[in-house]
């Protein structure tokens, strides 16, 4: 029995997991539903904790062989969802969860077609005091209507989707909460080809609200160089449909094309230039405490706590927001790619684990 055990420690023997999650795309701050299924092993087990690990493929920059970036795998948030119990020999056991997802989840599909983003839930077991790899199963996420309502806006404008990608980093002067932050890349429509190279959205949700990132990489006139500009605008999750969406991401646009400097602007629908906003920032960058919010994003550096994993994404250049055809290279994310791990959203979070 104790080298049935020890075997089983090993993966040799032991209990396997398989985990199924609900068919369909959740939302941001929305519950994700599903079961972990549990088959024993050549022995009696004591399960001590089913956790449950979201995982993401984010890229970080790095200058250790030189400016560029590296991809790697982190785990986001953890969820324990059972355990404390003893899985006899041969036996099986299904145990339902749900658990609600962090409001910054980025998104993966926008209309049914895919963005190129990976995310993961990984499924691991510790039993009697080891840990079994377990299983990764894809998770898939879609937009919340105040985020679909803004990109559907930039579409109707003629913006046109580029690429997704995940940046480790954190964006200065935000509410930001995850260790990265997704950045949705936008072709110019053509009424602001002549100032702009690129848009980059950027969405970090509340249960109260979501702040709105915009990124111009503005083009330079014949006796200056270009520059990027950012800015940050805050809407609600509720009357989106009493908005013109059109008009009110025209006005972002046209503000951030207008900018002069990297300093971060705030405004909330329609308020002017010197009221405030959902989060009681006004418009000199001041927050309800006085502290000043700039507009910067940061990124790790040589030390980065992402881990190098398999080659990137790549998302076909399309006309339209989103695509008709979407390349997507993904590497083997799901394919036991997956063994360096970076570390999540709290101190708690281990990588490499997954």
């Amino acid at each position: 029995m104790v080298f049935k055990r020890l075997l089983g420690s090993l993966g040799v023997g032991g209990p396997t997991v398989d985990t199924a999650l609900e068919p369909g795309p959740v939302r941001p701050g929305g519950e994700l539903s599903g079961e972990v299924r549990l088959s024993g092993g050549g022995a009696d087990f004591d399960i001590e904790h089913i956790t449950l690990e979201l995982v993401a493929r984010v890229e970080a920059e790095t200058d250790e062989d030189g400016p560029g970036e590296r991809h790697g795998t982190l785990i986001f948030d953890r969820f324990v969802v059972g355990g404390g119990f003893r899985l006899a020999e041969g036996d099986s056991r299904t145990v339902p969860f749900t658990v609600r997802l962090p409001w910054e989840t980025p998104l993966t599909e926008l209309y049914g077609q895919d963005l190129g983003v990976v995310l993961g839930v990984h499924t691991e077991l510790s039993v009697a005091g080891a840990r079994d790899k377990g299983d990764l199963d894809p998770l898939t996420v879609g937009p919340l209507p105040v985020q679909e309502a803004i990109l559907e806006a930039f579409g109707q404008l003629g913006f046109g989707f580029r690429s997704a990608d995940l940046e480790y980093g954190r964006i200065g002067g935000t509410g930001q909460q995850l260790p990265f932050y997704q950045e949705l890349e936008l072709s110019p429509a053509p009424q602001y080809a002549h100032a702009v190279n690129e848009l980059e959205v950027t969405f970090l949700a509340t249960p109260g609200g979501m702040e709105v990132v915009l990124e111009a990489d503005k083009r330079g006139g014949p006796f200056s160089a270009g520059h990027d500009a950012l800015t940050r605008f805050t809407v609600a999750h509720d009357g989106i449909h009493h908005h013109d969406w059109t008009a009110l991401v025209d006005g972002w646009v046209r503000e951030l094309v207008d900018h002069r400097s990297s300093f971060v602007t705030h405004s909330s629908y329609g308020h002017g230039m010197y009221g405030h906003d959902a989060y009681g920032h006004d418009a000199y960058g001041h927050d309800a405490y006085g502290q000043e919010s700039h507009g910067h994003r940061s990124g790790p550096g040589v030390g980065t706590a992402v881990a190098v994993g398999a080659a990137g994404l790549a998302v076909g250049v399309v006309g339209g927001l989103v695509a008709a055809e979407v390349v997507d290279e993904v590497g083997d994310f799901f394919e036991g790619d997956d063994e360096d791990g970076g570390d999540g959203g709290d101190g708690d979070d281990e990588g490499g684990e997954d």
